[in-house]
């Protein structure tokens, strides 16, 4: 076992510790690193008493300068609008088809929209705006309701099949599996499928012709193009809301489809909605 070293003249207090023979010296901290640490303390309590600090049941104490970050993004936010505020009463009193014939008013429509777009709608559509099963792709120039300034703008402000607004648009398909036979169902989803030259049965196909013109063609015309005064899509260009294999084909036959949009006219105002419908407009597909 090791002796433990004697202690020597001028040698510091020891602890008091002792491991395998080696004792722990007693050095005091260095002063610098004491009044460091006293300035850190000092600074601390000056802190807590002049900006918001301790966390109480709903909030947190105010701190006497009345600071806070909430406060200060509102301020900022408030001078924008401020600086914005021009722009948007330009936006609302110029009519729809004369912005894009303003190139500053434009350029500010397509900015601002697209940043309406993605705060509020890319959720749905995608950041690109290029849909998702279910969710219109706004890219492509098919429009179930019609692509134009006016038609987007419609769209944008009272939504699709929503309680929240009397102008929504409205349609409603019918499940036909609750009126068809099976055969007359898997019939015309042969059909269908052939409008856009998709592999089919020739013989259920033809057969399904008949069902389709009996039962689906006084909304999807009897060519299967659409109307987009009734939001019936085009069963001829080979887009497909909700995809086009014979699975997913059957299913909208049998089960119908009914997709909500929400009403923006209560969310944002009326510049916001203008700006995005510009927005919109000028992704590729407006009409």
């Amino acid at each position: 076992m090791s002796k433990t070293p004697e202690k020597q003249p001028g040698d510091p207090n020891t602890t008091g510790h002792t491991w395998d023979g080696i004792e722990e010296f007693d050095n005091p901290m260095p002063r610098w690193w004491l009044w460091t640490f006293y300035a850190t303390i000092f600074w601390a309590v000056i802190y807590t008493i002049m900006y918001p600090a301790w966390p109480l049941v709903q909030s947190a104490t105010a701190g006497v300068t009345g600071w806070s970050s909430r406060g200060e993004a509102q301020q900022e936010l408030v001078a924008f609008q401020e600086a914005n505020a021009p722009w948007n009463a330009r936006l609302v009193e110029t009519p729809l088809e004369d912005i894009s014939k303003d190139p500053e008013l434009q350029q500010y429509a397509v900015n601002a929209g697209g940043a309406v777009f993605r705060t509020w709608c890319a959720q749905c559509h995608g950041s690109g705006a290029q849909g998702a099963p279910g969710f219109p792709n706004l890219l492509d120039d098919a429009w179930l309701w019609g692509g134009s300034l006016e038609d987007i703008e419609t769209t944008v402000a009272y939504g699709i099949r929503n309680e929240e607004s009397d102008d929504a648009r409205y349609s409603e398909m019918p499940a036909f599996g609750e009126i068809l036979e099976r055969d007359e169902i898997t019939q015309v989803v042969q059909y269908v499928m052939s409008l856009t030259n998709a592999q089919t049965d020739d013989a259920a196909a033809q057969a399904g012709k008949v069902v389709f013109e009996d039962n689906c063609a006084a909304c999807h015309g009897e060519d299967g193009t659409g109307d987009v005064f009734q939001g019936a899509p085009n069963l001829t260009d080979a887009i497909w809301l909700y995809g086009g294999s014979q699975e997913a084909v059957t299913q909208t036959v049998l089960n119908s489809r009914f997709g909500v949009m929400p009403a923006w006219e209560n969310r944002l105002s009326d510049a916001q909605i203008r700006a995005v419908t510009a927005y919109v407009h000028q992704l590729g597909g407006g009409q």
